[in-house]
């Protein structure tokens, strides 16, 4: 079951520069333009649920485990579409706005991709 969907609708012009640190940032549209050019702009949508280790990440077809989950994620996602994600599989959140998935290599993302995390 899906407690969050949302999609692309803007890539800023260094935002897949830091796919090469294994980490995507995504921010609402209304990121700041200081911000915008580092983020993958997503539609914000509202969370049904609690987002938990074991959980998983979809982005287009590929999914990715969830292994730790910063405790501003949620709040932040919710509210401005704004978190960051680490494919390194670390299993302590260290920074609060940080989704921690698998180690694993990251999807192409564009415009229109779907992103959804799942029970």
């Amino acid at each position: 079951m899906a407690i969050y969907q949302t999609k692309v609708v803007n890539i800023g012009s260094e935002a897949k520069m830091f796919i090469e640190e294994k980490m995507v940032v995504l921010f609402g549209e209304n990121a700041p333009a200081e911000l915008a050019d580092y983020t993958f702009n997503i539609i914000v949508n509202p969370l049904d649920g609690e987002i938990e280790p074991g959980m998983k990440l979809r982005i287009n077809n590929q999914e990715y485990i969830v292994t730790a989950v910063g405790n501003a994620v949620k709040k932040n996602l919710e509210d401005l579409g704004h978190i960051t994600i680490r494919f390194t599989g670390e299993k302590v959140a260290e920074l609060a706005g940080t989704l921690y998935v698998e180690d694993k290599q990251i999807d192409d993302i564009q415009i229109g991709t779907e992103i959804a995390l799942y029970k």
